[in-house]
């Protein structure tokens, strides 16, 4: 039987909010996605096996200085944080020039996301969060899942921002790093519709960061996202709406419990935006045969 033709693409593995290697969430990001078809993409996320692998494209709206599209192992999504990082971050280190200095544009199946830099933080604006309540019901079924108790719960919302993360804030960060969430149970409650569960709670210092992150997705093959870009958006929705902080930035840490010390930096703008940012490290340089 004959080998199929294959061809080299472009390929760099990049830890995001990290700078140091390893310590981060990674992202598979191929710079010529052009050409592949879905079922590829499909297959090659399966393959790398990370939260997400994403492929560049060229755009087709204006202003966009290029296409994403981003996959789990199982499914595309229409948009995710630490790939837009990471995939803007690989970019600039091959060479693309943007439109604007300082400021790249995405387009994605989420509309157009901008994604800044200063210096080496590079952040994106989170897209418009929609809110919904959990129930009562199911929030009893969420607090079970987690292991602990529903008046543990400080605040809740099912927030929406391309992913739709069940965002909670715990009482403290000791309470955060540690659950021992069921992954079956919360696999089965992310049938209602969301992507997973991300929660939250404040350190009495700002040593570590001052809000500790947890973000669970079984049920898209991710049973805890080291560091997770959407799922911080969706925190600093919350405390903003809710009131948990008070200050237009602080900066969440996530991922100790996996071996990771992730670090998100928000910032709430003038103009009611959320910017999700932080640093990225290449980690493997390369070709992906295709």
């Amino acid at each position: 039987m004959n080998a199929p033709q294959l061809r080299c693409v472009p390929f760099k593995q990049v830890d995001v909010f990290t700078k140091i290697p390893f310590r981060g969430n990674p992202v598979a990001v191929i710079l010529d996605g052009d050409g592949l078809s879905s079922a590829q993409m499909q297959a090659i996320a399966g393959w790398t096996n990370l939260s997400e692998t994403t492929f560049v494209c060229a755009p087709t709206q204006t202003g966009a200085d290029y296409k994403l599209r981003i996959f789990t192992p199982k499914e595309e999504i229409p948009f995710a944080g630490h790939p837009t990082l990471g995939s803007a971050w690989a970019l600039l280190q091959f060479g693309l020039k943007p439109k604007k200095e300082g400021r790249l544009v995405q387009e994605c199946a989420k509309g157009l996301i901008v994604v800044r830099q200063t210096g080496d933080l590079l952040s994106f604006s989170l897209p418009q969060p929609t809110f919904a309540e959990p129930g009562k019901t199911n929030l009893t079924k969420v607090a079970r899942a987690l292991g602990i108790d529903a008046e543990d719960i400080l605040l809740e919302s099912v927030i929406d921002v391309g992913p739709v993360w069940l965002t909670l804030q715990l009482p403290s960060a000791e309470s955060v790093v540690n659950l021992k969430p069921d992954m079956v149970a919360i696999a089965a409650l992310s049938q209602g519709g969301y992507t997973g569960i991300t929660v939250f709670g404040l350190h009495d210092s700002r040593d570590h960061g001052l809000v500790e992150v947890r973000s669970f997705a079984p049920a898209f093959g991710v049973p805890e996202d080291p560091v997770c870009g959407s799922g911080n958006g969706c925190v600093a929705a919350l405390i903003r709406c809710g009131h948990a902080l008070d200050g237009a930035s602080y900066v969440a840490r996530q991922g100790q419990t996996l071996g990771r010390d992730g670090y998100v930096h928000i910032e709430f703008d003038a103009e009611d935006t959320i910017w999700v940012g932080g640093n990225a490290v290449t980690c493997i340089d390369g070709l992906l045969a295709v």
